[in-house]
């Protein structure tokens, strides 16, 4: 396991901060959005871009959420007003949308995937309002996917928050997210909570759903990059590398470009 001894907290958040205040600045907008799930990414990403000076404004978008996800969120939010007079925020409810959304769309007799695609329209909920919200400010959304989330296991929903303008965070794994979260004092609570995308209105964490912990994929993604194969291990080790593998390859769609059919020039 990588020990991240030379990991540098101070010169990276000064790296990204600077990112984010330039993109910013070329694009000539006005500042960011960053949707707040009460989760470490987002607790992240949100201090990040507030650390520009620019305006940020962090949104809340509710639906059927657990009490300790809204709590954690809110706690978030006001230390960091507390810290930056750029910081605004933003509730938007979706629970009745979402609820409107469900008596409009057909049935299936298969709960598994009903349930997965709500799951998803959740998040493609959260990014239409998350967009909204960037358009009436002339913002930035900024995106809060880390590294083995957005290139290892495709650990998001498409066009939901995977639908951003930029990726802060998306070059660190979920250690070095804890790691730099711990540097600029993100409080214990968000710090130690177990991570879960909230989506299915229960209480099944990241790793369940995965078959693996963010620690174990990140061994995974730097064995595979090493050119490594399943036959070099056995035990959980091997286990886990067949998980990364197989969540990689049917996540592709979600890595790679939207697929164009090339219309040969003669039959122009």
């Amino acid at each position: 396991m990588h020990t991240y001894t030379n990991f540098q907290a101070e010169a990276i958040n000064d790296h990204i901060v600077n990112w984010l205040r330039a993109y910013a600045e070329n694009a000539k907008v006005k500042g960011f959005v960053v949707g707040i799930s009460g989760g470490i990414d987002s607790a992240l990403t949100s201090t990040l871009c507030a650390q520009t000076g620019l305006p940020t404004i962090c949104v809340e978008m509710p639906i059927h959420q657990a009490e300790s996800h809204v709590s954690r969120a809110r706690q978030h939010i006001k230390n960091l007003k507390a810290k930056f007079d750029n910081v605004s925020s933003v509730e938007a409810d979706l629970t009745p949308v979402f609820e409107t959304f469900k008596q409009q769309v057909p049935e299936t007799e298969n709960p598994h995937l009903r349930d997965l695609s709500l799951a998803n329209t959740r998040a493609r909920l959260r990014m239409t309002t998350l967009y909204y919200i960037a358009g009436i400010h002339s913002s930035l959304v900024a995106g809060t996917g880390n590294k083995v989330e957005d290139f290892g296991v495709g650990f998001y929903t498409k066009y939901g928050d995977g639908g951003v303008d930029i990726s802060p965070i998306a070059d660190l794994t979920k250690t070095e997210v804890r790691l730099l979260a711990k540097y600029l004092t993100v409080h214990d609570e968000i710090l130690i909570a177990k991570p879960t995308d909230g989506l299915f209105g229960d209480d099944r964490s990241d790793e369940d759903q995965l078959g693996a912990s963010y620690e174990e994929l990140e061994w995974a993604m730097a064995e595979v990059e090493k050119g490594r194969s399943h036959n070099d291990f056995s035990g959980r080790e091997k286990e886990v590398f067949e998980i990364y593998k197989r969540l990689n390859t049917i996540n592709q769609h979600k890595m790679q470009p939207i697929p164009v059919c090339q219309i040969p020039l003669n039959l122009k």
